[in-house]
């Protein structure tokens, strides 16, 4: 369930102590955790998805740790071996200097050549500075929608970009990370 005081629109007054500077700072280093966040899930980073998190991050019931998140990362990637998501607005509040909240609108797609699909989601999350590095302590995924597509952009000739807009590019496949991901056997 959503704390409004921690995740939502409304303006929390800013922690004592901290500079415009360091706020500012704080709010710029969140924000990347999300962009980060984003890029190595499309590109199947599954080391640069971990070293997001505090190294003794609740996984389950009972679970911690980068280990753990690592292999339910795992899981998660192998249901579509293309996944983009695309970050929009995103609320930070800073709690104290070494804490904060946020929610960040995403729009995902993923899929196959068998199936595509677009969700809606908004993730709230929880942020520690740790060391002087912000790290994700939570991510909270609240679908707003999914719905699967009839299109199904990886069956398309390829574009050949520039010579064509349209059609199939060549990413994420091209990417290192993409290619040992999928090209290793699955744990």
């Amino acid at each position: 369930m959503t704390d409004t005081r921690r995740h939502g629109p409304r303006r929390i007054p800013p922690p004592a102590g901290m500079t415009d500077v360091e706020r500012m700072l704080a709010h710029q280093e969140i924000g990347q955790l999300a962009a980060r966040y984003a890029l190595a899930v499309g590109s199947c980073d599954t080391e640069a998805l971990v070293e997001l998190f505090v190294p003794d991050v609740k996984v389950g019931r009972g679970v911690r740790g980068r280990d753990a998140l690592r292999a339910s990362f795992d899981l998660h990637l192998r249901v579509a071996p293309v996944a983009i998501l695309t970050v929009g607005q995103h609320v930070i509040n800073l709690l104290d200097p070494e804490h904060a909240a946020g929610t960040i609108y995403c729009i995902a797609e993923l899929g196959d050549e068998r199936s595509w699909l677009r969700q809606a989601i908004a993730y709230e999350d929880d942020y520690e500075r740790r060391g002087g590095e912000w790290y994700f302590t939570r991510r909270n995924h609240q679908l707003f929608y999914g719905l699967h597509l009839d299109e199904r952009p990886l069956l398309q000739e390829p574009a050949s970009w520039p010579a064509s807009a349209t059609g199939r590019g060549d990413i994420p496949q091209a990417w290192p990370t993409w290619q040992d991901y999928w090209h290793k056997p699955a744990d």
